[in-house]
């Protein structure tokens, strides 16, 4: 299975779980990942997995993951299993967050994602971060088993 991780940093923390994914999928298939302004459409074919993850700016996905998406074929994005993240900080009134505004795009493009969205945490109130203790290994869980799940059901098209 290949897959590539398509990701937007501000702060590094979202590159930094983009390549634990990465890591963590190397284990069982081909994995990279790929900064959302260095991608190009075509690295998408022959892809099986299709990983997007990016900073929560004001409670939705960055304008450049957004364009991305928007310009990728409808008929590309339903031969690949999709899977969104996002990194936040969690509580108070900030409960929207950027990878269920990316799985929402999807969902309007009728692109399902195979998994539900996934955040992982920076440090409360600085945007900065760093990423709170143990989100590195639950990246690397969450990794686990999105492969797992899309082992256990490929996808048919």
């Amino acid at each position: 299975m290949n897959a590539l991780i398509v990701y937007d940093s501000q702060y590094g923390n979202t590159e930094r779980i983009a390549q634990c994914i990465t890591s963590t999928l190397k284990d069982f298939e081909q994995a990279r990942a790929v900064r959302v302004d260095q991608v190009y459409l075509e690295e998408l074919e022959g892809m099986d997995m299709l990983i997007l993850g990016c900073p929560t700016q004001g409670m939705r996905q960055t304008p450049a993951m957004q364009s991305f998406i928007a310009h990728i074929p409808r008929e590309l994005l339903n031969s690949l299993s999709v899977a969104c993240f996002d990194t936040r900080f969690r509580g108070g009134f900030w409960m929207l967050s950027a990878a269920p505004a990316i799985a929402k795009q999807l969902h309007m493009m009728r692109v399902e994602t195979v998994v539900p969205p996934e955040s992982f945490y920076v440090k409360a109130m600085k945007k900065e971060g760093p990423l709170l203790a143990g989100e590195m290994e639950r990246a690397a869980s969450w990794a686990t088993r999105l492969s797992e799940k899309i082992a256990a059901h490929p996808l048919t098209v």
